[in-house]
């Protein structure tokens, strides 16, 4: 009986919540308005259009929220997510995404069911920061149809694409509009910081967020003509058919162990970042990875049978999270009940963002994601780290994800081994 009640939401997920759920509520609060243009971009960028983007955020970021093994993780899409989705879309259309997500949810469930959650921790830190790396420069290069104004070329690789994408504008002529949309929107969201502490303003408002609003505005006041969101069904919810989808049983069968094997890797890497970050020891409050695993499993089910799309843990916004002093899971739930209020009251507005800035939030996002200051450091360990987090980023842009973690892990338990022997025969001589 204890082997099932572990996987399953208890009393003792909210205790102290009478005490603290003031700072969660606006913990919560604070992860939604990061939240929300991030779910926008996400789901633009996939493919399966901004809608998408916001039910996943709202489904999934309840549901994990709720069945998931950690107090602080925030479940929605991410861009590790659409690196996987975009050439799936491309070539199968968004119908796909529907039988793809329910397969991949059952097999997430499974693992966290059979105990598959430690696993995690036997992935080298270097592959695993090579994976953030690889995953930061993947999503800047898919910002530039947004930036640019100018459609998707598909290619081979993510990098193909970028390239053919970048060729293509360049041959139809630039969109100086969308490009200064993309700077000043760059510009706002790494320096508001500095200036809201100049003018003391007290009030937590996210850079992504204030940078948003300024592009907004510009475009009216300017007349600018650059492509935007537009107008969103007020309805959250879309109809899907799995039996209307033309994607083949062996791509169904590769697609969904990538997009599961990826969500099982990001949120319990996720989850074991927020605990660092809320200095969680003690194994009776810190995640569980089984739970967290049935929980992301039935996120991305719930999510892709509403209309939305595979889920994962987000790290960018579980941080958040955490440095809002958040004390427990209703954080979570607060954040997905504040995207559901703007989505109802705010959808005009939303439908006048510029799909540019959004873009442009994205490759601020990745920066962060990479940061060089941090990445300096870990290139200043030992050869062995730094050549094998160098060469999985470079897998992850060359051939994927999933392949990049396997064989970066793969090389590096055999580097370290040969090594020992060659240390060891030294010393015997």
């Amino acid at each position: 009986m204890s082997y099932i009640s572990e996987l399953l939401p208890s009393r003792s997920d909210y205790v102290g919540a009478k005490k603290y759920w003031r700072h969660d509520v606006i913990a919560g609060i604070t992860v939604g308005i990061v939240a929300l243009p991030l779910a926008l971009a996400f789901g633009i960028t996939s493919g399966a259009g901004a809608r998408a983007g916001l039910i996943t955020a709202i489904y999934a970021g309840l549901i994990a929220a709720i069945f998931g093994g950690s107090n602080f993780q925030v479940s929605g899409p991410t861009g590790a997510m659409t690196v996987v989705l975009i050439p799936i879309v491309l070539k199968y259309g968004t119908a796909a995404l529907a039988p793809l997500g329910l397969a991949a949810g059952v097999l997430v469930v499974v693992m966290g069911v059979t105990h598959c959650g430690a696993l995690i921790k036997r992935v080298p830190w270097p592959v695993m920061e090579g994976f953030t790396l690889g995953i930061a420069l993947v999503i800047a290069l898919q910002q530039l149809p947004s930036v640019l104004a100018f459609h998707s070329i598909s290619g081979a690789n993510t990098l193909v694409t970028a390239w053919r994408t970048f060729r293509g504008a360049l041959a139809a002529g630039l969109h100086w509009s969308s490009l200064a949309l993309m700077v000043i929107t760059l510009i706002v969201k790494f320096n508001y910081p500095r200036i809201s502490k100049l003018l003391k303003i007290k009030i937590h408002i996210p850079a992504s967020f204030v940078a948003i609003i300024v592009a907004t505005f510009l475009v009216p006041i300017f007349s600018l003509h650059t492509p935007l969101i537009g107008n969103l069904p007020r309805s959250l919810y879309q109809h899907v058919s799995l039996s209307k989808s033309h994607i083949g049983l062996s791509a169904l069968v590769v697609g969904a162990i990538e997009i599961a094997l990826l969500a099982a890797i990001e949120s319990l890497l996720s989850a074991r970042v927020a605990d660092q970050m809320a200095h969680i020891h003690e194994s009776a409050i810190s995640y569980k990875p089984n739970r967290e695993l049935v929980g992301q499993g039935l996120a991305t089910m719930i999510s892709s049978l509403v209309g939305g799309m595979p889920a994962t843990g987000a790290i960018a916004r579980t941080s958040v999270n955490v440095r809002s002093k958040a004390q427990s899971r209703i954080s979570s739930i607060t954040h997905a009940g504040f995207l559901l209020l703007v989505v109802l009251v705010l959808n005009p507005v939303i439908a006048h963002i510029p799909t540019a800035a959004l873009g442009a939030v994205l490759i601020g996002t990745s920066y962060r994601i990479a940061s060089p200051a941090n990445l300096k450091e870990m290139l200043k360990t030992t050869r062995l780290d730094a050549a094998t987090l160098l060469i999985t980023a470079a897998l992850v842009v060359a051939i994927g994800l999933i392949w990049a973690i396997a064989l970066s892990s793969a090389g590096y338990f055999l580097a370290t081994i040969i090594l020992k022997r060659v240390s060891l025969k030294k010393v015997r001589k």
